[in-house]
């Protein structure tokens, strides 16, 4: 592949735009259900949307062949109580997962009652579940009869960290046997097969197209959802998209405390282009949204840290003893087999290693003892776990073209010698809209799955929601017709994206984002006040009033960042306006109100929502467990529930 820098070089300027520009184009395309953003939880609503045999259209910013959080892979299929291996009841692990405030008991029952059906599906589409050419026999968790691979995680209770729960004895596992409900998978070949599926089923794909808003009936806030519109990041068209149903699967935003490329304190572990536009395009259409006010340190993949997963003790790395300088063993969990998979010490055994590196009774770095472990399982971790999770690919390949090898080497850790995130460099993740059991919002017609809902979960969780939300979403599309596009709220919609090409100067996105970024991390971080909170809506305010309108843009491509940046003004805004709803803090939300600061009052352990409603803000709550009896509401809303597709 040819660099940037060598193309400067050589010619002396950037190369000309290398697709036609089509900004005086617009087209039109009619679908029963939209599915909007083709990451997992997106592919898995356009397959299930697309069985019921209805026209179904997925719009992806990226290419859907690889993109998402889980596109390049995973190496885990977690919280899978229904398979064969698994010594807990899923209704009871589901109530088990469920016993943490703002946790979302909807999503968790789906996930619990469904994720193992869709994995025999996905292994029905072509992606590998098994270790079938008996590469890893003799490895600990390895069944011979069906050949899963278990994983050692959560064999005990839904947890990192050893202590953080309470002992569970499950009344469907008494003898309390290993729970087995994690599956070691080959996720990278999972993207790839939801794709070649979506296509077999005649799922129409618009790859490269940024969804930057939702159509309403009449145009009006508040009103069922019945389109989107948006536009080729390559070419610029103009694209409306007509629809008797949505799903929303954007995922969240992991940008909106961080800066960009040049400034430090850019994300490392999850895709630029995770920019909260889901969450920004519910709100103006006037959907409730929950969960909003919770942020928390980026412990991981920013600024100046080391790659995730590229270090020892990094998440994957089962089995693996930790180290120190001399080779002395340290009281580290293993995320193994000895400590039911355990990712982190409790705090007190952290401590006591901190306490160990000052008085020199431990030494730094410390390291990852690959070749002190059996064959077998170092394979399973090296060659499996992280040759499959996510962008691991890239680092063992890296490091093995550098000539690391696990059988000789130990791998550094970077515990302690990089030290942690400043306060202000934040995820803005947890909060989406409202969803009832059918993951419909409060707006008809719109859907939710995926890391776009609330308090979502990993990999499994959003190929289940996903799933069920296409299911239920098209459902909903066959008993309805579609609704007629207000022409007006078009022709606006296409003048806020379109401003940006109007200007040859002004300000870019990048430096958008990073005021942005700094409202945020000066205003809505650590310290949080009434006035504070209101500083940072008056800046964003300035910021929209003054600086969007010099906003520019110069190709198709600048333009979708540039858009990208009014999504992340619009998530500040929400997130500003649910924590001035909020006069409480919260510990298990990372909330800290200097002028509230009562920790978790009875009277507060409730959701706050959010909306808008005729431009307004107006403000919510609801109970929590507002979901109701888990297992017999979802069974209530699933009585037709036919199991594993067959496929035609």
């Amino acid at each position: 592949m040819t660099k940037w820098h060598d193309l400067l070089e050589k010619d002396g300027k950037a190369p000309p735009w290398p697709y036609p520009i089509r900004y005086d184009k617009e087209q039109e395309i009619s679908a029963d259900v939209l599915v909007i953003g083709g990451g997992i939880a997106g592919c898995w609503a356009a397959i299930s949307a697309a069985r019921t045999g209805l026209r179904v259209a997925l719009v992806e910013k990226g290419d859907t062949i690889r993109s998402g959080a889980g596109g390049p892979g995973c190496d885990h299929w977690c919280n899978a109580p229904a398979n064969p291996l698994s010594n807990v009841d899923p209704d009871e692990w589901a109530r088990h997962m469920a016993d943490l405030p703002y946790c979302n008991g909807i999503g968790i029952q789906i996930q619990c009652r469904e994720d193992y059906d869709a994995l025999l599906e996905m292994e029905q589409m072509g992606g590998k579940i098994r270790d079938t050419g008996d590469e890893y026999a003799g490895a600990r968790g390895r069944d011979e009869k069906t050949k899963f691979m278990i994983s050692p995680r959560y064999t005990r209770v839904h947890s990192y960290i050893p202590g953080s729960q309470k002992p569970v004895v499950f009344k469907s596992n008494p003898e309390q046997k290993l729970n087995n409900v994690v599956i070691r998978v080959w996720g990278t070949t999972f993207k790839p097969a939801l794709k070649k599926e979506c296509k077999r089923l005649g799922v129409k794909i618009y790859d490269r197209v940024m969804v930057t808003g939702l159509l309403t009936e009449g145009g009006a806030q508040g009103a069922r959802v019945i389109g989107a519109t948006g536009f080729n990041n390559r070419t610029g068209e103009f694209l409306v998209f007509k629809s008797k149903a949505a799903v929303l699967a954007t995922a969240g935003d992991w940008s909106l405390y961080i800066l960009n490329t040049e400034l430090a304190g850019y994300n490392t572990f999850r895709s630029r282009t995770t920019t909260g536009d889901g969450a920004a395009m519910a709100w103006r259409a006037g959907a409730a949204l929950t969960l909003m006010e919770r942020s928390g340190i980026l412990m991981l993949g920013t600024g100046y840290k080391h790659t995730w997963y590229g270090g020892a003790g990094d998440a994957s790395y089962e089995n693996v003893q930790l180290v120190d300088a001399n080779g002395k063993k340290l009281p580290w969990p293993t995320q193994g087999w000895a400590d039911a998979g355990a990712m982190r010490p409790p705090p007190a055994v952290m401590e006591e290693i901190r306490n160990g590196v000052m008085s020199g009774k431990y030494a730094l770095p410390f390291y990852g003892d690959f070749p002190d472990m059996p064959d077998v399982e170092r394979r399973v971790t090296w060659n499996m776990m992280l040759g499959e999770e996510s962008t691991t690919r890239n680092i063992i390949d890296s490091y093995g073209r550098a000539g690391f090898d696990p059988a000789r080497h130990l791998l550094q850790n970077y515990n302690f010698i990089e030290g942690t995130s400043p306060s202000q460099w934040r995820t803005a993740g947890g909060g989406g809209p409202v969803v009832d059991w059918d993951l419909k919002s409060t707006l008809d017609g719109l859907y939710v799955a995926g890391e776009q809902t609330f308090s979502a979960g990993d990999h499994s969780y959003a190929a289940a929601t996903g799933r069920y939300a296409g299911r239920k979403a098209a459902a909903y599309a066959g008993q309805i017709s579609e609704g007629k596009v207000y022409g007006e709220q078009v022709t606006l919609e296409k003048a806020r994206v379109y401003g940006p090409i109007q200007r040859s100067d002004g300000i870019d996105w990048k430096e958008l984002h990073a005021g942005i970024a700094r409202t945020m991390q000066y205003f809505s971080s650590e310290f949080k006040n009434e006035s504070l909170l209101k500083m940072g809506l008056d800046s964003l305010k300035e910021i929209e009033e003054v600086f969007v309108p010099r906003l520019y843009a110069l190709d198709p491509h600048k333009l979708m960042r540039s858009i990208e940046d009014l999504s992340l003004l619009a998530h500040g805004q929400i997130i500003l306006n649910a924590a001035l709803a909020r006069r409480a803090s919260s510990q298990m939300l990372n909330f800290f109100r200097i002028d509230y600061p009562a920790v978790d009052p009875p009277e507060w352990n409730k959701y706050v929502t959010v909306r808008l409603e005729n431009g307004k803000v107006t403000t919510g709550d609801l109970p929590q467990a507002y979901w109701g009896d888990m297992k017999a509401s979802y069974e209530t809303c699933n009585k037709d529930y036919a199991g594993v597709y067959k496929r035609k």
